[in-house]
């Protein structure tokens, strides 16, 4: 149900993860190769995740409360991958020297952004829904 603000907020969510970051760079090294994320297996399998589990929740649109736990669900892994690119971006700079961050390792947060805000709307719903039910 594309009308549904959370269903917009879903698909913008799928494309930062599952298309954008395939033409942005997460950072450059000192050489001025850029690494993009299917440079790892770990952020290629934990990105795949997350736009998995948003198409799911897209079209889980009949069960609210699976769309509102697959949301949360999509988070906490994008909070884990945020860690994750903080982590290699800082500590492990003998193996990768980064000298520019790029806006691709921060595109998380605005997956997470937006995630929460379609989980307000989904929760809105079901506020709605229950409110209606108790009115028969």
């Amino acid at each position: 149900m594309i009308q549904r603000i959370q269903t917009v907020y879903l698909l913008l969510t799928f494309l930062i993860t599952g298309v954008l970051l395939f033409f942005i760079p997460l950072w450059t090294s000192n050489t001025g190769k850029s690494f993009y994320f299917m440079q790892d297996q770990l952020y290629t399998i934990l990105l795949g995740l997350s736009t998995m589990l948003t198409i799911v929740s897209i079209i889980s649109y009949k069960k609210r409360q699976n769309q509102f736990v697959l949301g949360r669900l999509n988070i906490i892994l994008n909070l884990i991958l945020l860690g994750l690119f903080v982590y290699r971006s800082l500590n492990l700079s003998g193996e990768t020297q980064v000298s520019e961050k790029g806006i691709g390792m921060f595109l998380p947060i605005v997956a997470i952004v937006l995630l929460v805000l379609a989980n307000k709307a989904i929760k809105k719903d079901e506020d709605l829904v229950k409110s209606v039910d108790r009115l028969r």
